[in-house]
């Protein structure tokens, strides 16, 4: 199983890699169409897609240091480097969203704004479509391999797609004598940023901190409560090694059993959710009931 884990870990750089070649071409259009046209809107967006390219960077970095094996100082692998990495990247995302928002708002007082040049918006529409290929291929890609960390980065794809379409919504807005809709656009596309970082902050920090879906638990403890001989759970731990899920639990049997047969019911117990489940490791302590 291990070796499998370590396959899909290479195998998820390959969309690391196609977000970030996508990510860089349509930043660069962006940035660029954005100031020759005077659009707020499509500048932020570039930007937005700037800390897409920082965020896949890590990603990549990620899945690369997680494929070393154990060492003399990390005798548990170092699967968390891909966990934390997604932590850096959601400050730098949190920080240029700060920015754009404060850009924005600055703008909105400002007199004399034109409407940005109608190619800006054929510009966001044409990103938006991008993205939507990206996503579609990244996301099957997750699915593909169970990573967490490419699904997140699929979502953040979809939500690139939905943040160019509000782009070119809010520039040709403008086209209709409303020139501070773009500027409105650019601020929503601030909070979006904003957001993205936060989600993935949230979730990196409940995985750095064993945090573990309790609806998940509650599935694997019937799970092992319905293994043979199994009287009871006394308790049922979860936690993560990047994305792979760690068990650790206490289950109570008949207290007449000898050593060996009941170190065969653990034994298992452990391959039931390896095999069956997908769990990477599982820890089961026997006590008499």
């Amino acid at each position: 199983m291990e070796e499998q884990k370590y396959k899909d870990l290479k195998l998820g750089e390959r969309g690391a890699i196609i977000s970030i070649v996508a990510y860089l071409i349509l930043s660069c259009l962006k940035l660029i169409i954005g100031y020759m046209s005077g659009s707020a809107a499509l500048k932020a967006d570039g930007l937005n897609n700037t800390t897409d390219i920082i965020a896949s960077v890590a990603v990549l970095i990620g899945l690369k240091i997680s494929q070393k094996p154990a060492d003399e100082n990390h005798k548990y692998g170092h699967w968390k480097s891909e966990t934390i990495a997604s932590m850096v990247a959601s400050f730098i995302m949190a920080a240029v969203g700060i920015q754009v928002l404060i850009d924005g708002f600055t703008s909105m007082f400002h007199n004399g704004k034109e409407s940005p040049d109608i190619v800006a918006a054929y510009v966001a529409l044409v990103s938006a479509l991008a993205m939507y290929f990206v996503y579609r291929y990244n996301n099957k890609l997750a699915i593909k391999i169970n990573s967490s960390s490419v699904s997140a980065a699929a979502k953040d794809n979809l939500s690139d797609a939905w943040v160019s379409i509000g782009t070119a919504i809010g520039i040709f807005g403008s086209q209709l004598n409303m020139p501070w809709l773009d500027t409105v656009t650019a601020i929503v596309v601030g909070f979006l940023i904003c957001k993205t970082a936060w989600d993935i902050f949230k979730q990196a920090s409940h995985e750095l901190s064993d945090g573990f879906d309790e609806k998940k638990l509650e599935l694997y403890k019937e799970i092992i409560l319905n293994v043979k001989d199994v009287k009871g759970i006394k308790e049922i731990k979860g936690r993560y090694y990047g994305n792979n899920e760690v068990i650790d639990c206490v289950i109570l049997v008949n207290p007449s059993l000898g050593i060996k047969e009941a170190h065969d019911i653990a034994t298992l117990v452990e391959k039931i959710m390896m095999e069956e489940h997908g769990v990477y490791d599982v820890h089961v302590h026997v006590e008499p009931l």
